[in-house]
């Protein structure tokens, strides 16, 4: 199985520790969303997307590529994510956006996968930052868990 992780991890490198801890079980290569062409992404058996949460849902340069993935969804995909606060029922669905545009592009979504991560944006930042030392070891394991799963 031909595996590919794309991510966006900008402030602390919280996704991008995801990223790599899914990587070692499923054998990936982790990219960002401009590194490899589109139509090159589409040879893959599994993709996965993710990014720190900014306003509500993933990172504009990850919605911006699953907007120019192809009709017809060969690569089966996951989508993952880090943020400052758990999601609130009714009011949050960090992954809805995401995986809107991929189930309108008719991609078969596998899974999807969040965790806390440290932040220290403002007002946070007069406080020092939350979620400090996250994603840690228990994060990363069950990261890990979860890429086993959507091994084929």
């Amino acid at each position: 199985m031909r595996a590919l992780i794309v991510c966006v991890s900008i402030h602390h490198g919280n996704t991008l520790k995801i990223a790599e801890a899914m990587a070692e079980v499923l054998g990936a290569e982790i990219v960002a969303p401009r590194q490899i062409p589109v139509e090159r992404m589409m040879n893959y058996d599994l993709i996965g997307l993710g990014s720190g949460i900014y306003y509500g849902k993933h990172h504009r340069a990850i919605l911006k590529l699953a907007e120019e993935f192809p009709k017809g969804g060969k690569p089966r995909m996951f989508i993952f994510s880090t943020s400052g606060i758990p999601e609130i029922p009714l009011i949050h669905e960090y992954h809805k956006p995401l995986k809107k545009i991929l189930t309108k592009k008719a991609f078969r979504i596998v899974g999807e996968f969040s965790c806390r991560g440290f932040t220290d944006h403002w007002p946070l930042n007069l406080i020092g930052g939350i979620n400090h030392g996250r994603p840690d070891e228990e994060d990363l394991v069950k990261a890990r868990k979860f890429a086993e799963s959507m091994q084929i």
